[in-house]
Order: C-alpha cells, then sequence, then structure tokens
C-alpha cells in the first residue's frame, strides 16, 4: 500500500506547532468517510505540518518591546499587529540573490527539515501534496521552485538536510493547494511573471506514470483582502492554475470581514473538497 504524503505550512502572523492539529483531524477524517474506509489498518494519510514561524518571532517580539515604549504612538494594537503579520512577510522577503537573505534559508531549512520527516513517515517515493496559507504560500512556492529551477544553486547547510530521495528532491509532488494567496502580488518583485512551479512536477510520471488527478487549487475568499485570484495573471499561471475557487470562510462575524484570512483551515467545505481529491489519488496509486 503507497501512502499519501501531505506537507501544511502556515501563513503570517502569531502561530504555534499546533496550528494545524485540528485541520488534520478533520481532513483525516473527511477523507477516510469519502474513502469509505473509518478504520484502516495503517495510516493512509501522512500530514507533516511545518512550523517555520519560530525562525522570526523572537525578533518580531524584540522589535516591538524595543519601539512600544515610544511615547506619541497612535494604533498601539494595530501596530503590533503590522509587527506580527507584516514583519513575517518583510523578513522573508528574498534579496537580490534568493540565498543572500540568512531568514529566506532558515526557513527554508525548517521546510527541508519538514520533507525528510514526511519522506520518514511516508516513503521516499511517497506523492506528495503541499497544503498551504497566506505568506506559507510564497515559501512552498519559491521552495519547489528553487528544486525545480535552481537545485545546483540551492546553499550548502539545505543541501546537507536533504537527502536525494525522490520526495525530498520534489519529484513526486501531485498537488499544490493555496489557501489565502499572496502570490499575485509577490509577482511584483520579479519582471517576468510566467514561470511558476510547475503542478503536478515534471518528474512525477517517472515514478507515477498513471496519476491523472494532481492539480494546482487556488482557494481565495473575496472579503480576504490579502488573497488574490492566480489564473487572470497571465496565460502560463492560467495552465499551470487548474482552477481558482472562490469560497467563504470564518463564522457570521468573520465571514463578511478581512477576518476571513485567518479562517481557511477551519473552512469544512475546503477540507472536504481537498479530502475527495485526495481520496481520488488514493485510489489512482492503490488500485
Amino acid at each position: 500500500m503507497i501512502k499519501l504524503a501531505i506537507l501544511i505550512l502556515h501563513g503570517i502572523g502569531n502561530q504555534d506547532e499546533t496550528y494545524a492539529d485540528d485541520f488534520i483531524t478533520s481532513l483525516t477524517r473527511s477523507f477516510h468517510e469519502q474513502l469509505d474506509e473509518s478504520h484502516p489498518h495503517t495510516p493512509l494519510l501522512e500530514c507533516m505540518p511545518v512550523f517555520w514561524g519560530d525562525v522570526l518571532q523572537s525578533r518580531e517580539e524584540d522589535l516591538w518591546q524595543s519601539l512600544a515604549p515610544a511615547p506619541k504612538l497612535h494604533y498601539r494594537s494595530l501596530r503590533e499587529f503590522v509587527i506580527r503579520f507584516l514583519g513575517d512577510a518583510i523578513a522573508y522577503q528574498p534579496a537580490s540573490h534568493p540565498h543572500s537573505n540568512p531568514n529566506y534559508e532558515r526557513i527554508h531549512e525548517v521546510v527541508a527539515r519538514g520533507l525528510q520527516h514526511l519522506r520518514d513517515k511516508a516513503g521516499d517515493s511517497a506523492p506528495l501534496t503541499v497544503i498551504s496559507h497566506s505568506l506559507g504560500t510564497i515559501i512552498a512556492s519559491n521552495y519547489f521552485y528553487d528544486l525545480q529551477y535552481l537545485r545546483q544553486q540551492l546553499p550548502p547547510p539545505l543541501s546537507a538536510i536533504r537527502s536525494n530521495t525522490p520526495l525530498e528532491n520534489g519529484e513526486t509532488l501531485v498537488n499544490f493547494y493555496t489557501m489565502g494567496s499572496p502570490l499575485s502580488l509577490w509577482t511584483l518583485r520579479y519582471e517576468e511573471l510566467d514561470r511558476p512551479i510547475s503542478v503536478p512536477s515534471p518528474a512525477l510520471a517517472n515514478h507515477y506514470p498513471h496519476i491523472q488527478s494532481g492539480s494546482w487549487l487556488n482557494y481565495y475568499d473575496q472579503d480576504d483582502v490579502i488573497a488574490f485570484p492566480l489564473q487572470s495573471l497571465n496565460d502560463v499561471y492560467k495552465k499551470m492554475v487548474k482552477k481558482d475557487v472562490q469560497i467563504n470562510c470564518g463564522n457570521l462575524l468573520t465571514s463578511w470581514s478581512p477576518l476571513a484570512h485567518l479562517n481557511y483551515f477551519k473552512e469544512q467545505k475546503l477540507i472536504d473538497d481537498i479530502a475527495a481529491q485526495l481520496v481520488t489519488l488514493w485510489r489512482e496509486v492503490n488500485p
């Protein structure tokens, strides 16, 4: 039996290592219900949440503590929000060369360790699905872009963490789910907007020639001011992103406001949709 490997990346803001616990529980339950396999003898999904927030949180805390005593600052709570949330994006932003920002490298090292642990649990060649939110969609996109196009230029620390397995090399990437993604804004950094990552991986057919279901789906809430569609960027994104999926996130108090950005991991319709696609994938690799 072939397991499915699921890598999860959180977004901006204060997070902790438990951020994906409820999401994983709901995703696994929905997957088993739709597969009609309520009590499998062995795990069918292996989920690995990547907690990269602690790379930046201590410095953001130090920054806020140094600025908070300043007199005559208005909107102090909003200013703290800006440091906590936008600070992640600013600190991660790659410099002129992608590997000249230590924060970029350190966060990618955390992702590499997550893939390493996922390989240990699911196997060297397990089909890989990446589920990412907010800034996590940027991190995931950059990470697999580097693997697909810049593998020979990876910095030594990152190369030392990774083993030469298909999963860790991104060769078995089947699905990419972006939620609340500001990826459209990140394209402003580059003159050429026509080179998104390839989903599924171009090397997938070497390992699973019969998989037909792989795709990149981009979920966004119309009230989420951070999230944007991707297909309309250009013809290449239109071809690579299977669909921009509009979804309503949150409850009566949050779903109509920008606070919807914080609720993708809690949205059951989204979870059921991803689970249904994982069921299709599992059946393809376990006929």
